[in-house]
């Protein structure tokens, strides 16, 4: 879903509090502290929102032993990728990313963004993060790819036009002003608020989870350049990226990017009438 759209979707029955099981393997030696990135709070980003920021992050206990399982393949870097684990409801204080990096885009007005993720949301490096909004929102087929905007990521003291901010469920839903809601992601003013539990876990109809976390992004970034909801303009063809394809692609194929071929693509404005999974994933 994109943006916050006050009494669109039909009322749901309310979901289960259960907490979210996790998508990949155990990390291996070294992964989690090898991030190095400076632990910070910014301290505004949840205020607004009547959202505590003074809970501390929580610090990994020690690992129950493991039962036996079956050996699996191991890949070749002797390594396997960190499971992303997080409770329904975070700390309430953010890691802010603190790198700078180069202004994406040849021409166009300037935007600064920062990147954040909350507490809670474990073997989620900011800096990697960072590093992976930076690399879609700079993609040549993305909002700086015709000119019209200029993007850059600074670190935490720096000037922002908006922040990203990657949360778990319940703190999406006092963030986008929709607390029913823990299933889809959401801009809301300057912040664009993506759901762990969609980072994670993708939509069933997507089934490229890179090419699904690349449209989130753009989606979610493309509100806050003014951008409204579109339909599939052509059964078969790729559905604009401002369509909301969370919910739905309504004959159109997935696609992350605002541009297709070097030219932009659009559709009709307006949306579906989707209704939202009642749980987070």
């Amino acid at each position: 879903m994109g943006g916050y759209d006050r009494g669109l979707h039909r009322r749901r029955r309310r979901s289960r509090a259960g907490v979210p099981l996790l998508v990949a393997a155990l990390v291996a030696a070294g992964l989690a502290a090898g991030g190095g990135y400076t632990l910070r709070r910014h301290p505004d980003l949840l205020a607004s929102a009547g959202v505590e920021r003074t809970v501390p992050a929580q610090v990994p206990g020690p690992r129950p032993t493991a039962t036996a399982a079956p050996a699996s393949p191991v890949p070749a870097a002797g390594r396997v990728p960190p499971r992303i684990t997080y409770p329904l409801r975070g700390g309430g204080g953010f890691r802010t990313a603190d790198t700078t990096g180069a202004v994406a885009g040849r021409s166009g007005e300037l935007l600064r963004y920062r990147v954040a993720v909350e507490d809670g949301i474990r073997n989620v490096d900011v800096e990697r993060f960072a590093r992976e909004v930076a690399a879609t929102l700079a993609d040549p087929r993305g909002w700086t790819g015709d000119g019209r905007w200029r993007l850059q990521r600074v670190g935490r003291d720096g000037p922002a036009d908006f922040t990203v901010l990657l949360t778990t469920p319940l703190t999406r839903g006092g963030l986008c002003g929709d607390p029913t809601d823990r299933y889809t992601s959401c801009r809301n003013g300057d912040r664009v608020v993506i759901n762990v539990a969609r980072w994670v876990y993708g939509v069933p109809h997507v089934a490229d989870l890179d090419l699904y976390r690349q449209y989130l992004l753009n989606h979610e970034v493309g509100h806050r350049l003014g951008r409204g909801h579109e339909r599939c303009p052509a059964a078969g063809g790729p559905a604009p990226v401002m369509v909301q394809q969370t919910l739905g692609l309504h004959g159109c194929a997935p696609n992350a990017w605002p541009l297709v071929g070097g030219e932009a693509l659009v559709g009709p404005s307006g949306q579906y009438d989707d209704p939202i999974p009642a749980e987070d994933h």
